[in-house]
């Protein structure tokens, strides 16, 4: 159990990873908010509303499947997470909508609530259900039931994700800001949409056989 709960934690870090290096995720709004005040402390003050938005779309994905299992079998559920994956992934490759960044100023709760928005447009927070549906629940102990466990499990899930990306962001805003400039979007934005909407039908497609 212990090796299988290891593979989860890192395949969770992982996408949060993968997540955190999409710009349409926040990080490119990050650093135009820092471009807006010409100074890098208005990138990092942006980091920490939007991977709290992040971490609740994701919790939010979590919770309906937590839900949603006790009422329809784990393996129908499968099937139901991998369809609805499958459907983003093949609407993110005919469909690319990127919000404008010159002109933003929002407050904290603001960014909050458009990185919630964003990770759940995007199917992030779905693609961490699949994980969450594999990760072991510890039947032999005896302190905790597995109602209590699999809660647990969510809340893990949820938290571990939200690092990944959180660490992630932070990099590539700040090192976007410093050094390198958004000039490179305009080349491979599109080419990440493409990445994004693959991974979305991969992680559909995997999500059937698991």
């Amino acid at each position: 159990m212990q090796g299988g709960m290891t593979t989860s934690i890192i395949m969770l870090l992982g996408l949060g990873a993968f997540h955190g290096i999409n710009p349409g995720m926040g990080w490119l709004f990050a650093v135009a908010l820092g471009m807006q005040e010409r100074r890098r402390g208005a990138v990092i003050s942006a980091l920490l509303p939007l991977g709290l938005g992040h971490a609740l779309a994701v919790g939010f994905a979590v919770l309906v499947a937590l839900i949603a299992g006790i009422v329809i079998p784990i393996h129908w559920l499968h099937w139901i997470v991998a369809g609805t994956l499958i459907t983003l992934g093949i609407s993110r490759l005919f469909s690319h909508h990127h919000p404008r960044w010159a002109s933003m100023r929002v407050n904290a709760s603001a960014l909050t609530f458009w990185s919630f928005l964003m990770a759940s447009a995007h199917g992030a927070g779905l693609m961490v259900v699949p994980v969450f549906l594999t990760m072991p629940v510890g039947t032999h102990c005896h302190s905790m039931t597995g109602s209590a466990m699999t809660s647990t499990n969510a809340l893990l899930a949820t938290v571990v994700h939200a690092v990944g990306y959180l660490l992630v962001t932070a990099i590539i805003a700040v090192l976007v800001f410093e050094k390198v400039g958004v000039g490179m979007l305009r080349k491979t934005w599109f080419n990440l949409d493409f990445v994004w909407a693959t991974t979305l039908l991969g992680t559909g497609a995997v999500c059937v056989f698991l």
